[in-house]
């Protein structure tokens, strides 16, 4: 959710039950005009929400002027202050994906986990149990990611690529067709294409550069749920 349309995005997606209350809503919209203005992104988004035990993660990403660019993800406890999160890496993947359950909502919660590891005593090789200690704020970044590659998406036309290589809004889009609204090919992964440079040159021929960089959800093939539900 853009801060522009913030409010009236949230009124709407308020149907499903998870909807914030007003004061809720009104210390988001200020404290992300803050947060664009301090961390001098040209967008934020507003994420969504982590569900916790004791507290909810309410999560907004900030965007450069170069859509695809990298994005910053923060979190906040109370719709006020914000916190940066650092960039998620394979490793934080791996050690988190052994965490099962809800989120607590202290990000300097830690969870145990005991694991075995081999130990090389001379000629000796042995597994001992290693208590391993994982922060929560590593889980919240790391699920984040895993949420983003899967399934942050974007309309075509939305964005264009132009010939020097920046990816900006396109500010004449107006929406989808009812037709193309039907269409997985008129969706993108909203990030650096993958696939999309393993196609065939006579398939790349019909694309449009300014529009078709992405990668397409039309081959996707569902994996199933690769994570737990958070909320």
């Amino acid at each position: 959710m853009d801060t522009e349309g913030l409010l009236l995005s949230l009124e709407l997606a308020s149907g499903s039950g998870q909807g914030l209350g007003p004061d809720r809503r009104a210390s988001l919209l200020t404290s992300l005009m803050l947060v664009k203005r301090d961390y001098r992104y040209d967008r934020v988004l507003f994420w969504g929400r982590i569900l916790g035990l004791v507290s909810d993660y309410y999560i907004a990403q900030g965007l450069s002027e170069d859509q695809l660019a990298p994005r910053k993800t923060l979190y906040s406890l109370n719709c006020m202050e914000w916190s940066l999160l650092p960039p998620a890496t394979e490793e934080m993947v791996a050690q988190t994906s052994v965490v099962k359950g809800r989120f607590m909502g202290d990000p300097s919660h830690e969870y145990e986990h005991t694991e075995l590891q081999k130990v090389n005593d001379g000629e000796k090789v042995f597994e001992e149990e290693v208590v391993v200690q994982i922060k929560e704020e590593t889980r919240l970044v790391s699920t984040i990611d895993q949420i983003d590659k899967a399934v942050s998406i974007m309309p075509r036309g939305a964005l264009f690529k132009t010939p020097f290589g920046p990816t900006h809004v396109n500010r004449t889009f107006e929406g989808l067709s009812l037709s193309d609204a039907k269409k997985l090919s008129s969706y993108f992964h909203f990030r650096e294409a993958i696939e999309l440079k393993n196609k065939p040159l006579l398939e790349k021929a019909d694309l449009d550069p300014s529009l078709d960089f992405m990668d397409s959800l039309e081959h996707d093939i569902p994996k199933g749920p690769s994570f737990q539900c958070i909320g």
